[in-house]
């Protein structure tokens, strides 16, 4: 059970590492536009944050390397999507990411380490990390209703990358199992939480562009 755990995590880092990267076309788009057009920060600022958190997590946790190292590599492919989210977008956009990421990214983080490091102690402190990064997780998976609202506005999934959806409900899936594997309920919770709201964001996204169309059926 234990070796099958394993490589189930390692299929879960690939896939992790495909979903980091997935977003990689649109921050191309807005380099060569020089523009964050109508694309959100929010999603990519909620995303650094649970990186953080889930990699201070399997760091306390003993046997959780595969979820620190993969988050890791989020908190450093989330930190260059943001800059340039901070270098593009438009003055009142950049104002309020910095004000999220203030917020955020640092204050909660480091009030999150502080007191789970001085206040608590073995199981209670990765209880209480766990805690957190599972309420996180279900902050920040409700965070693409941001897009949702540009999607049903303009009619289009422009702004709701595709592939970055689609990576997203491999992700949950794979690691849902794995935490099956290792019987960690905390990781259990985020990861179902990741695959039924993208389900959700997909479909729901899918329904409001059918209702121009109203020969084809909407799921």
């Amino acid at each position: 059970m234990e070796e099958l755990s394993f490589y189930i995590g390692i299929i879960g880092n690939i896939i992790s590492v495909l979903m980091f990267l997935s977003p990689v076309g649109t921050f191309w788009r807005i380099i060569k536009q020089r523009s964050t057009e109508q694309f959100e920060s929010l999603p990519y600022i909620c995303t650094l944050l649970n990186s953080s958190l889930w990699t201070y997590y399997g760091i306390i946790k003993a046997g959780e390397l595969l979820v620190a190292t993969v988050n890791g590599f989020g908190i450093l492919v989330e930190t260059i999507y943001v800059t340039l989210f901070l270098i593009y977008a438009p003055a009142r956009s950049k104002a309020m990411t910095v004000i999220l990421v203030g917020l955020l990214d640092v204050g909660f983080l480091a009030a999150a380490i502080l007191v789970t490091q001085l206040a608590l102690q073995g199981e209670t402190r990765i209880d209480a990390v766990g805690f957190l990064g599972a309420g996180l997780n279900i902050a920040m998976y409700s965070s693409p209703l941001a897009v949702m609202r540009t999607v049903v506005t303009t009619k289009s999934v422009e702004y709701m990358p595709f592939f970055l959806s689609f990576f997203l409900f491999l992700n949950g899936g794979t690691w849902a199992f794995y935490a099956l594997l290792v019987r960690d309920y905390f990781l259990l919770v985020r990861t179902e939480w990741i695959w039924v709201s993208t389900w959700n964001s997909a479909a729901s996204a899918i329904c409001n562009l059918q209702e121009a169309q109203p020969v084809q059926k909407c799921f």
